[in-house]
């Protein structure tokens, strides 16, 4: 196949070729199907009323129409906002207005939720159109219904349609990622298209294991971007690590896209169990959404060998860096040095950049500009002037220009007024062989305001919390700084996580800090 750069062109080609399958339920989409039904959904928004530059919500889990409604709004010029599925009722209402969504999408799966938030927006001057897959229940129409009224015909000049994505709110509501309308048409590619193919090597014949919400950018970047190209996205209705082995092994994947915690689920496996599945078809997998513990990142090297790639960047897209295998093993805990077109520096509190080796926060910058939608304050903190954008993240650089980074800017523990980055506590943490996952948070303290408290995961239950609590303490006092060290550990049968991975630590944080009205005591 002939380089492509839109599902049309692939459909022209090889019709029945697999755009996208559920590993877990079966269900394929071929790009004729894909092609044709997203020019029918285009149809379906034109006759809703919609014109370009209005903003169309997508409320589903992973679903197989997922990329039709992707694609629809890409080739109408409209702006799509992808909800998480697990959004609750307050934030789901929060995106859809915020937003100006015209028209909103959801499934018979969240329709009690859905419902509930209909119910909230019959105050709004302009109502949404609402539909709903696999079934209606009002005030839903159904989408399929309305879908086979339409035909399936392109929706003619319009320029390429832009996500708005929004950020997890782990530190609050969530914020809108806006970009503007770009000059050019769904059949011209973003940039991300050409720096994916260039660091992963995507080509028609990848076969991506994707196993991530769609609702989120990594992946649902990436399977857009692979159907520009011609290849295939392997998915899962819901994440599970055996059966992610048993999909590489029968579809012979040649791509993966994890975050770690996928990693750690899959490692926790019976050696029994892994050795069940080949892996031998992988060429390149990356992974994305947090930095890789150490010795997580050790044991995927040393089982899949060095076709690990790491991407550090953010919904914003103001810049990317990346690091392979070979790399990392080198410059273990960093996540690599700037894309090409990319620039990065390290500001401390006062503006002035770091010197080699001293953490402060992170900017970037690749020539492209975003704003927080309807929050004009949020965006003016992130800039600084020349373009430079920050995603709160702070970290360092060594002397050969690569990365690490320490931690969140808003999880920043002050305790006894010493800044501690939880994430370096969390790696050593990490390699304490009882312990299956961990986060660190600052939990009030009347002395020293905050105490650092690690809340952990472990392979087994644990019989003598306090015995082992000692042993937990005693560890981490061989590997940090005495003021590092955590204060108390508490062990949860599990931590709170989005579906996409990211630990909700203000969730966390939220159980202990419940019912004072300040955080700094």
């Amino acid at each position: 196949m002939s380089e492509t750069t839109h599902p049309r062109q692939v459909a022209e080609v090889s019709p029945d070729k697999l755009a996208l399958v559920f590993a877990d339920s079966g269900e394929q989409l071929s790009y004729r199907e894909l092609v044709e039904r997203a020019d029918a959904c285009a149809q379906l928004f034109a006759s809703a009323g919609l014109v370009e530059g209005d903003t169309v919500a997508i409320w589903l889990e992973n679903h197989i129409r997922f990329p039709e409604l992707c694609w629809a709004a890409k080739n109408s010029g409209l702006i799509y906002t992808c909800i998480p599925s697990g959004a609750t009722v307050d934030d789901a209402a929060y995106i859809i207005e915020n937003c100006d969504a015209s028209l909103l999408v959801t499934s018979r799966t969240l329709a009690d939720r859905a419902c509930e938030v209909a119910a909230r927006l019959v105050d709004r001057e302009i109502q949404p159109v609402l539909l709903m897959v696999d079934g209606a229940v009002a005030p839903f129409d159904d989408y399929d219904t309305r879908l086979a009224r339409c035909p399936p015909m392109p929706v003619g000049g319009r320029r390429r349609g832009p996500s708005m994505l929004y950020s997890s709110g782990t530190t609050g509501r969530p914020k809108g990622i806006k970009t503007p309308l770009p000059d050019a048409p769904p059949e011209q590619p973003p940039p991300r298209l050409a720096m994916l193919k260039s660091h992963y090597l995507l080509d028609c014949d990848t076969v991506l294991v994707n196993p991530g919400p769609f609702y989120h950018a990594a992946p649902g970047r990436f399977m857009i971007s692979l159907q520009r190209l011609g290849g295939t996205v392997v998915a899962f209705k819901k994440f599970d690590a055996e059966r992610c082995l048993a999909a590489i092994d029968h579809y012979r994947a040649s791509h993966g896209l994890f975050v770690p915690t996928m990693f750690i689920r899959m490692l926790a496996l019976e050696p029994a169990v892994r050795q069940q599945y080949r892996h031998d078809s992988l060429r390149c997998v990356a992974h994305v959404g947090a930095p890789c513990p150490i010795p997580v990142k050790e044991r995927m090297i040393e089982w899949w060998g060095e076709i690990i790639g790491e991407t550090y960047a953010g919904t914003e897209s103001v810049g990317h860096t990346f690091i392979t295998s070979s790399e990392w093993l080198q410059h273990k805990g960093s996540v690599g040095r700037p894309d090409a077109n990319c620039e990065l520096r390290i500001v401390d509190e006062q503006g002035a950049d770091c010197p080699v080796g001293e953490p402060g926060l992170v900017y970037m910058r690749n020539g492209k500009h975003f704003e927080y939608h309807k929050d004009t304050d949020k965006t003016r903190e992130v800039f600084l002037e020349g373009g430079w954008a920050t995603l709160g993240d702070i970290g360092y650089l060594d002397n050969d220009g690569y990365l690490y980074l320490t931690d969140r800017q808003s999880d920043m523990i002050v305790s006894g007024g010493v800044n501690v980055y939880p994430r370096e506590i969390e790696n050593v943490l990490h390699t304490f062989p009882a312990i299956a996952d961990v986060a660190v948070v600052g939990v009030p303290d009347e002395v020293f305001g905050e105490a650092v408290k690690a809340v952990v995961e472990t392979h087994q239950p644990v019989t003598d919390l306090r015995a082992f609590e000692a042993e937990v303490l005693g560890y981490c006092r061989q590997h940090l700084a005495p003021q590092k060290c955590p204060r108390s550990v508490e062990v949860v049968a599990q931590l709170p996580r989005s579906e996409a991975g990211k630990l909700l630590k203000r969730v966390l944080r939220d159980r202990y800090w419940q019912g004072r009205r300040s955080r700094i005591i």
